[in-house]
Parts: C-alpha cells; structure tokens; sequence
C-alpha cells in the first residue's frame, strides 16, 4: 500500500472521530460552551460514520487483500482514537486554566 493512501485514511479516520465526539452533548458543551441542536449532531454522527466507512474502502481498496486492508484501518482508527482523544482532554485542560 502506498504511503500516501495510509495518511489519507489516517486523515479520514482522525476527521470521522472529531465528527462523532462531537455528535455527543458532554463534548459540545466542552468545545463550544453549549449544545447543538439534533440536527447538527445527526450531522455530525452521520459525517463520522461516513467517514470511517470511506477510510475502510479506501484501505481495503488499496490494500489488494481484505486481510491486509482491514489490518492498516483498524491501526489507523485505534491511533486516529486516540490522537482525537488526547486532543479533547488538552482542549478541557487548556481552557480550565484560563
């Protein structure tokens, strides 16, 4: 697989789980000080999943195997987790200091 299809679905994979942490009301409330109506969190919700099904087409089509394809998405979305929530813990500690 080349290196560039595997930034590409690390890049889908780290936007469709800032969309789904922000489809939820304790993280809306923590980045924008209030809830979003239901529309915008469906939106949100639906864009994540969106996006996480596009990465694994994107790494499996890639990939020339199933087994190799599926193996780089579930490595990208595990980091992908991870960075969105460290990125979501720094975000609540940076502006409780302030």
């Amino acid at each position: 697989m080349p290196i560039y299809v595997l930034f590409y679905v690390l890049l889908l994979c780290v936007l469709a789980f800032a969309c789904l942490a922000l489809a939820m009301a304790r993280h809306q409330e923590a980045v924008f000080g209030k809830l979003l109506s239901c529309a915008a969190s469906r939106v949100f919700r639906g864009g994540g999943w969106s996006g996480l099904l596009m990465a694994l087409w994107l790494s499996v089509s890639a990939g020339h195997v199933w087994a190799l394809g599926l193996v780089y998405f579930v490595g990208c979305t595990s980091f992908s987790a991870g960075v969105v929530y460290g990125a979501l813990i720094a975000h609540e500690r940076w502006f409780a200091a302030r």
